[in-house]
C-alpha cells in the first residue's frame, strides 16, 4: 500500500486503541517498505513511540521473532539484535532472546540499556496489573464456576450475536411463524464445533447450541421439526484434510453425497418451508485460510440446487468468515441471512431473528462481490486510470471487467430489515461556512413497515478536488435509530473541517477550502447527497 493508503485508512484504529490507553502492542508477521514490523524501528519507535507517544510494552507475534531469519534478515542472532534495537521488548513463544542477546551485548550489537528499557516496560505493566502485589490475582476456579456460561453472559452473547446478523435478501418470507412443518436442513445445521469460528481457543463445542436446537426449542409445541444433513461441508479431501488439522470440523457421512440430497430432498418434501444451513466451516476462514474459489463449496451448492427445484420456500442460514460470492443464492433463496460464526448461543440467536422475536439490523462492514476476479474490491476505490462510469454501456477504454460488473452484489454497509425505512432529503443548517464553524446535516427516516426497527444511518463524504486523488467517497460517521411502525426521526451530524482532513503526498494532515459532497443513506450505494462548501477563516 502507498503511505497515503496506510495513514488515512489503516493506522487510525491502532492510533484510536493508543490514545484509547492500550497498555502493550503487538507487532505482525508482514513487512511494511520491505522490512517485517517485529523488526521495524520506524513503526515500533519512531512512529508508534515518538510520535504516538505510547509508553507500553510491545511484544512479537507467536515465533514472529525467529522468522525475522525466514524472512531473510538474518542469523538468529542477527534477528534477535534488529528486533530488539527495532523496539521488539518481549519474545512471545521463542528463545533467542534468552539464548543470544548475551553475546550481542559483548559484541556491541545490543545495549544493555536497551535491554534495560525493553524489562522496565514489561515489568512496569506487571506492577499496574498489581502482580507484585499478587502474581495470582486473576487465577479464581470460584469465580470461573459462578461467571463462566451465567445466565447472564449467555443472555449477552445471544443478544451479541443476533444483533450482527446482515439480512442480505428476504422476500417477506421472514420472518416465519412456530407452525406446520419446518425442514432444517445442512451440514452446519446441527455441528456444534462451527458454531464458534476460527480461533475460538478455549472454546468447548459442548457448550454450543446448534441452530437445529435453537429451533427446536423455538417450536416446542407449536411446530414439527424435521432434520437432514444434507451434504457434507465439502468432498474435496485436500481442503477437509487442511481444515482439519486441530479438529474434526468436517466429516463425511457414510452414505453417499447422491443418498444424502435424496433424503433431505423426502424431507423438504414433507415440510412447509426449508431452512438450509450452510456455508465454510470454522477453520475454512481466519489466519492461514485463504480460499482461491470464495463460494459456497460444491457440495452443498448441488444441496441447495436440489431443495429449490422442491418448489418450497427456501430460507438460507449462512454460516462464513468472509465475503462468499452469492450469486446464486440472491437470485434463488427465498430468504438468504448472513449470520457469520455466532459463538456459544449460536442457535438461540438464529432463532430469535428466524422467528422474529430480534428483527435483524445488521450492516456489512465490507463489499461483497458478485466474483473472485472483483477482489480487491471496496466501496472507497480511487478515480483512477479512466475511471468506471456504470452508465457507459461501451468502456473498452476504462478501468472495468470485459465481462461483468465493477459493481458488487452487497455494498459497503448493506443489511435488510423485517422493517422498510424511508429516508427523507438530506437538509444542511448552512451551505456555506468557514474553518471556524460547523454544517448541521439532517435526514429524516420513518418506518414505514410494519415492524419495529432499528436502522443504522451512514454519513459519507466525497472531496471533489484536492492536492492528491481522494477516494469516490469515504464513511465518516453512523447513528443508529430505533423505529415504531409509522414513527419518524431526524437523524444529524455535525460536519466540521476535522471530518475534511486527509494526508496529502507529503503526509501533512489537513483540509483544503472548496465543495464536498455529504452523501447519507441506509449503506454506500443508496444514499441521497447535498453539497456544501467551506472557506479558510
Amino acid at each position: 500500500m502507498s503511505p497515503q493508503q496506510m495513514f488515512e485508512y489503516y493506522l487510525p484504529p491502532y492510533k484510536a486503541a493508543i490514545d484509547a490507553g492500550a497498555g502493550s502492542v503487538m507487532t505482525s508477521f508482514n513487512d511494511i517498505n520491505g522490512l517485517p514490523s517485529t523488526a521495524n524501528s520506524w513503526l515500533l519507535t519512531t512512529l508508534l513511540r515518538k510520535k504516538w507517544g505510547f509508553n507500553g510494552f510491545v511484544t512479537s507475534d507467536y515465533g514472529s521473532v525467529a522468522e525475522l531469519s525466514t524472512h531473510g534478515l538474518g542469523t538468529p542472532s542477527e534477528v534477535a539484535a534488529l528486533a530488539l534495537n527495532a523496539g521488539t521488548d518481549m519474545e512471545m513463544v521463542g528463545d533467542l532472546y534468552i539464548e543470544t542477546i548475551q553475546k550481542s551485548v559483548e559484541q556491541g550489537k545490543v545495549s544493555e540499556a536497551t535491554i534495560n528499557q525493553a524489562c522496565e516496560r514489561i515489568l512496569m505493566a506487571k506492577y499496574k496489573l498489581g502482580l507484585f502485589q499478587n502474581p495470582y490475582l486473576y487465577i479464581d476456579a470460584q469465580r470461573a464456576k459462578t461467571e463462566e456460561l451465567s445466565p447472564a453472559h449467555k443472555a449477552l452473547a445471544r443478544q451479541a450475536a443476533s444483533s450482527t446478523f446482515v439480512l442480505l435478501k428476504n422476500d417477506q418470507t421472514l420472518p416465519l411463524t412456530a407452525k406446520g412443518t419446518i425442514a432444517v436442513i445442512g451440514p452446519l445445521a446441527d455441528s456444534k464445533v462451527n458454531m464458534v469460528g476460527a480461533w475460538n481457543i478455549a472454546g468447548n463445542p459442548e457448550d454450543c447450541i446448534t441452530v437445529l436446537e435453537g429451533i427446536k426449542e423455538a417450536t416446542q409445541g407449536k411446530a414439527n421439526i424435521i432434520y437432514e444433513k444434507g451434504a457434507n461441508i465439502t468432498d474435496d479431501p485436500l481442503l477437509k484434510h487442511r481444515v482439519n488439522v486441530f479438529k474434526k470440523e468436517i466429516s463425511t457421512d457414510k452414505r453417499s453425497a447422491t443418498k444424502m440430497i435424496q433424503d433431505a430432498v423426502r424431507a423438504a418434501n414433507n415440510a412447509d418451508v426449508i431452512l438450509a444451513v450452510v456455508g465454510e466451516a470454522a477453520d475454512m476462514s481466519g489466519e492461514a485460510a485463504s480460499r482461491m474459489h470464495i463460494n459456497i463449496p460444491k457440495s452443498q451448492q448441488k444441496l441447495l440446487q436440489a431443495l429449490k427445484a422442491t418448489g418450497k420456500p427456501l430460507v438460507i442460514v449462512l454460516f462464513n468468515g468472509r465475503p462468499l460470492t452469492l450469486n446464486w443464492a440472491n437470485e434463488n433463496a427465498s430468504a438468504l441471512l448472513d449470520v457469520w460464526f455466532p459463538g456459544t448461543e449460536a442457535g438461540n440467536a438464529v432463532a430469535d431473528v428466524i422467528f422474529g422475536k430480534v428483527n435483524p439490523s445488521g450492516k456489512l462492514s465490507m463489499s461483497f462481490p458478485k466474483s473472485v476476479g472483483q477482489v480487491p474490491i471496496y466501496y472507497n476505490h480511487k478515480r483512477t486510470g479512466r475511471p468506471f462510469n456504470d452508465t457507459s454501456s461501451a468502456s473498452k477504454y476504462k478501468s472495468d471487467y470485459l465481462d461483468g460488473s465493477n459493481l458488487p452484489l452487497y455494498p459497503f454497509g448493506y443489511g435488510l430489515s423485517y422493517t422498510t425505512f424511508r429516508y427523507g432529503p438530506v437538509r444542511v443548517s448552512d451551505k456555506v461556512a468557514s474553518a471556524s464553524q460547523h454544517i448541521t446535516a439532517t435526514v429524516k427516516v420513518t418506518n414505514t413497515g410494519k415492524y419495529k426497527g432499528t436502522e443504522t444511518v451512514q454519513l459519507y463524504i466525497t472531496d471533489p478536488v484536492a492536492r492528491v486523488t481522494r477516494s469516490v467517497q469515504d464513511l465518516k460517521g453512523f447513528k443508529k435509530v430505533t423505529l415504531k411502525p409509522g414513527e419518524s426521526k431526524d437523524v444529524s451530524f455535525i460536519i466540521t473541517p476535522e471530518l475534511l482532513k486527509y494526508y496529502d503526498y507529503n503526509l501533512n494532515y489537513d483540509w483544503d477550502p472548496g465543495e464536498f459532497i455529504l452523501r447519507i443513506g441506509t449503506n454506500s450505494r443508496d444514499t441521497q447527497a447535498a453539497v456544501i462548501h467551506y472557506k479558510k477563516d
